[in-house]
């Protein structure tokens, strides 16, 4: 299926895109921009912005959208890797950091204790910048998800990614979609005042029923802020394209869910779960 126009996207190098890069290589730092072959690299590096990634570039989970390298054990978490996280943060001086991590089911705690280390070493050296963090499913072990909780992250997000019917072919066979809209009400039920967040892509075959429906199972679950963006195949070895999405369409299903009570939605073909477009947005509304 040929990509439309609307897709085109030109790569260009700039002091800042390159000076990111470097800080980012000289730390041993991964960030889902590289892993994930994320179609705004350039945008946001150039801007100063990257979304981390912790505990390693090896996922344990297989999912079939997703063009991070997966292996069934990973490497050891490196005890280094929340300083030179909070180092790389307060050096470029972000107001913002988003912060994200491969699953991890080979580790006792599935790295929920790296991930709460990490929370804690930005906010210690960087205590005014907003910290996001995109979370695995952890299978919704409450003892996981409170301790990631209980150290503050000012947005918690975890995406469901697809509607239901596609989320046993788009995802590995150990997520679930009720499992995920069950780890973001656990969240809110360990503290309700941290901000939560999701994200779907569209092109997978899903119908607008089926979004909608998705819409109203985020917002049973108290899902604050959501982001709807386009599925595009990393590789021909991962799922299919079936769809590219008008960006009128994006921009109606955004009012729909706006209607359905988000605080805050982005979408567009090239919107991503850590898409920095709401961070203003988010940012004014965890500062007040």
């Amino acid at each position: 299926m040929a990509k439309p126009d609307w897709l085109a996207i030109t790569p260009h190098s700039t002091k800042k895109y390159d000076s990111v890069k470097q800080t980012i290589s000289s730390l041993g730092l991964h960030t889902i921009c590289v892993e994930g072959h994320c179609p705004n690299i350039n945008e946001c590096w150039d801007s100063g912005t990257a979304t981390f990634m912790v505990l390693g570039d090896r996922c344990t989970r297989g999912c079939r959208f997703c063009a991070v390298t997966k292996s069934a054990i990973g490497r050891a978490p490196d005890p280094e890797e929340p300083k030179n996280l909070a180092m790389a943060i307060k050096e470029w001086n972000l107001d913002y950091a988003v912060v994200t991590s491969v699953c991890r089911d080979d580790l006792p705690d599935q790295g929920s204790g790296h991930f709460a280390r990490c929370i804690n070493e930005v906010r210690s050296q960087s205590p005014n910048t907003v910290i996001e963090v995109l979370i695995p499913d952890f299978k919704n072990d409450y003892a996981c998800l409170k301790r990631v909780v209980d150290a503050k992250p000012d947005v918690v997000g975890h995406n469901l990614e697809t509607v239901e019917r596609l989320s046993a072919y788009a995802r590995d066979r150990r997520a679930d979609y009720r499992q995920s809209i069950a780890v973001l009400k656990t969240v809110k039920e360990i503290d309700g005042t941290r901000y939560t967040k999701s994200a779907l892509m569209l092109g997978a075959g899903e119908t607008e029923e089926e979004v909608l429906s998705t819409f109203g199972d985020l917002r049973d679950a108290d899902v604050d802020f959501l982001a709807i963006g386009q599925y595009l195949r990393p590789t021909p070895h991962h799922m299919e394209v079936k769809e590219y999405v008008h960006p009128d369409r994006f921009s109606y299903l955004k009012g729909k869910a706006l209607e359905m009570g988000f605080l805050y939605v982005a979408a567009g073909p090239f919107v991503r779960s850590s898409y920095k477009a709401g961070e203003f947005f988010v940012r004014s509304m965890v500062q007040k």
